[in-house]
């Protein structure tokens, strides 16, 4: 439905008022909340790329997007009919901006709260699909986040992207690594190999931005993901992963995650 040029001043004024956006969303009637972005029509040019790997139709199933930011891709699922969307995030101007694109885009029976992503034990569900899309790197604890998202909230899939550095080359390693090459005191060289895991530490900037902590490369997203129990089911691009969920490695040995403290003593 095409926006009255009244409605669109309106809605123009409402979008100008929560700016930044780093969601550029098209609105209608010739509204988009970030028309001169730097990445152009973002994110939606680059779904695209890797829409086809989702379902084209949740219908039954529930959706939970962790860092919804601007809601594109809440909208998204619930446009591919979910049940239920839910999109959580830090930042209250996200899920002002989100609530807004959701309202005028006719998709307002989407929820949207205000949570971390550590707190997501709190939510007290399982969802069918969790999507995780450009939270990890700016996370200071990116791996408990994994661990706290598989054990409280994942479901079934897990749509994961993250900023990658460093080569797409994955370095195949030993389950159990040696102190020494064999027969020798020298440490092994897969250390110093650019396909072995390694998880970059931004100590200032990153893209002038301070929130930039972490750049994993390929082998150490997978590493990761694969460590805190979820399986890789598709790459359609290289910096995006679809997971299904899996058993946690040595679980037996208690769960991965770290806890706060709960005001309890032993």
């Amino acid at each position: 439905m095409m926006a009255t040029a009244v409605a669109a001043k309106d809605l123009r004024e409402r979008v100008a008022e929560l700016a930044p956006w780093f969601h550029n969303i098209d609105l209608g009637g010739g509204v988009q909340t970030a028309p001169d972005h730097f990445l152009g029509d973002y994110p939606s040019f680059k779904f695209k790329r890797f829409a086809g790997a989702l379902p084209d139709d949740l219908s039954g199933k529930t959706v939970l997007d962790i860092g919804c930011n601007a809601g594109f891709y809440s909208v998204e699922m619930k446009r591919r009919g979910a049940d239920r969307v839910v999109g959580i995030d830090s930042d209250e101007r996200y899920l002002a901006q989100a609530r807004l694109a959701s309202e005028a885009l006719g998709f307002d029976g989407i929820e949207f709260a205000k949570l971390d992503v550590y707190d997501v034990a709190a939510l007290g569900e399982k969802f069918d699909l969790v999507v995780f899309m450009g939270v990890l790197y700016h996370l200071r604890h990116p791996l408990l986040a994994l661990d706290l998202i598989r054990e409280h909230v994942a479901g079934d899939l897990m749509l994961f992207q993250t900023m990658q550095q460093g080569t797409e080359a994955v370095l195949q390693v030993p389950e159990d690594h040696p102190f020494h090459k064999p027969g020798t005191t020298e440490p092994p060289d897969y250390f110093d190999n650019p396909a072995y895991p390694k998880m970059h530490f931004i100590e200032r900037e990153f893209a002038h931005d301070w929130t930039n902590w972490w750049a994993p490369n390929a082998a150490c997203s997978q590493a990761m993901l694969r460590a805190a129990g979820f399986t890789i089911e598709a790459q359609p691009e290289p910096e995006v992963y679809l997971c299904r969920v899996a058993t946690v490695p040595y679980s037996e040995h208690g769960p991965a995650a770290v806890y706060p403290a709960r005001g309890e003593c032993a």
